[in-house]
């Protein structure tokens, strides 16, 4: 949790919007914007759709800083803001139909489209929109890849019962370093070298039988309407010949460098389109971003922080004040390792997410444990054995009742927020009661162990000293 409050508090500061005022815009109690701004609770994803509506209403650059804020990843890193709202309106133009983009993800069941079209522009934005218009469907299907490797195998989500995507991944033999694992690979560049490398020839036919010619269809919709009764495959391969016959009138998106549905294998750019999404780049990139976004929501309803999921984050949050937070700790009593019983002292002292961070996509106090830097390596993204779960709890009540006895009241206050709000504890004093806080911890993280078991995190890791 906190990704939207802190996106919610930077930009109500900036733009000198009072909770107040918010709240009364969205029609909710003070005390609900109150939660959302002191990263209490997170608002859901309709909410943050409001938010972004209303906001949209207030001052349209708020906005946009809160969508970059909340969806923020490296490609819009590039520029400085971009706008989104609950029914988002993309830059109008004289020289191409916007309309039709708008309804590019009608009516979409699978997560082709959304990763085909997210990769054009990724690919367009690497190349500075420069050079050749011309995008090979090979170029596309490892962009593609690349895409859906993140939110698929780093973060265990889904995309359908449907969607093939996360089958072509999986059968790829992938020898991936650790930069990628660390989420330092901010362009997908190794990752993209990675997948580049396999035989892509059988998911490449597959990726590419459909997408590139749906993904322009609305554009036809008029020449197309004649053949509605026929099956999409027919329709399918007018397309080739109808964007290159249209291509100057109709203006679609791209055409082929065939007319022949078999012998496409580049899709050219038409360049009023170029034109349009250089210059309206990150709004685009961030419209599409929360199409994506809203579809991913819907396929995984239960999981925490789906729009941190979603793309490789620029980095991940310091550890800083967890650090200094379990050093106070150790150094006021005897704390040991709960997997490997080491005693921890200031020069062993690593913290690990005891429930992943790949899934639970935070670094909140109540989920970090002291450990040593070999284990928490060895650990990685496994949910611990449930023989780890008392000592879990039995660290994180010692932790807690020493904090109480050396820290001022204010200080107290803010370490335990997250225990509060996460854990459903009534009273800062049940923090302190082990049965209490056990019986809270029983009543959270069992249930999202589950969920993360269910979503394919490995699970019943134990630690072995070599």
């Amino acid at each position: 949790m906190g990704k939207a409050g802190k996106a919610l508090q930077q930009v109500l500061k900036t733009y000198s919007i009072s909770q107040n005022k918010l709240a009364l815009s969205l029609g909710v109690e003070r005390s609900v914007v109150f939660r959302w701004f002191h990263e209490q609770v997170d608002p859901s994803a309709e909410a943050v759709a409001e938010i972004v509506a209303v906001l949209q209403q207030l001052e349209p650059d708020a906005a946009g800083e809160f969508a970059q804020l909340y969806l923020g990843n490296a490609a819009f890193a590039r520029s400085p803001r971009f706008a989104i709202a609950s029914h988002p309106e993309l830059p109008p133009s004289d020289d191409v139909d916007v309309s039709v983009l708008s309804g590019l993800f009608s009516n979409t069941t699978n997560s082709y489209k959304y990763l085909f079209f997210i990769s054009v522009l990724d690919i367009l934005c690497r190349r500075k929109f420069e050079g050749s218009s011309a995008i090979g469907f090979g170029e596309l299907v490892v962009e593609m890849l690349a895409n859906a490797w993140y939110p698929h195998t780093y973060f265990k989500l889904s995309f359908g019962r449907q969607d093939m995507v996360a089958d072509y991944l999986d059968s790829l033999d992938l020898e991936v370093e650790e930069p990628i694992f660390k989420l330092t690979d901010i362009d997908k560049k190794l990752l993209r070298q990675a997948i580049e490398a396999q035989n892509l020839t059988k998911i490449s036919k597959k990726l590419m039988r459909f997408v590139p010619f749906r993904l322009i269809r609305p554009f036809f919709e008029r020449e197309l309407r004649g053949l509605s009764t026929k099956k999409d495959s027919q329709i399918e391969k007018r397309i080739p010949e109808l964007a290159k016959e249209g291509f100057e009138n109709y203006k679609p998106l791209y055409r082929f460098n065939s007319t022949l549905y078999k012998n496409c294998k580049v899709i050219l750019i038409h360049p009023d389109w170029l034109s349009y999404l250089e210059q309206n780049y990150s709004i685009v990139r961030g419209w599409t971003s929360w199409q994506w976004l809203n579809y991913m929501q819907s396929r995984n309803p239960s999981v925490p922080s789906i729009s941190s999921k979603l793309f490789p984050p620029q980095q991940r949050d310091s550890l800083s004040e967890q650090t200094k937070y379990w050093k106070r700790i150790i150094k006021n009593a005897e704390i040991r390792c709960i997997y490997s019983g080491i005693v921890l002292n200031s020069s062993n002292l690593s913290l690990d997410h005891y429930l992943p961070w790949s899934f639970v996509a935070h670094n909140r106090l109540w989920n970090l444990i002291p450990t040593i830097a070999s284990v928490n390596s060895a650990k990685s993204n496994n949910i611990p054995a449930i023989v780890y779960f008392d000592r879990f709890v039995q660290n994180q009540h010692e932790g807690l009742t020493i904090h109480k006895k050396i820290r001022e009241q204010l200080d107290w206050n803010k370490v335990t927020e997250s225990y509060l709000v996460d854990l459903k504890v009534s009273s800062r004093d049940d923090l302190l009661n082990l049965e209490a806080l056990r019986n809270a911890y029983q009543t959270v993280l069992i249930p999202l162990m589950a969920l993360a078991e269910n979503q394919g995190f490995a699970t019943e890791w134990k630690y072995k000293d070599k």
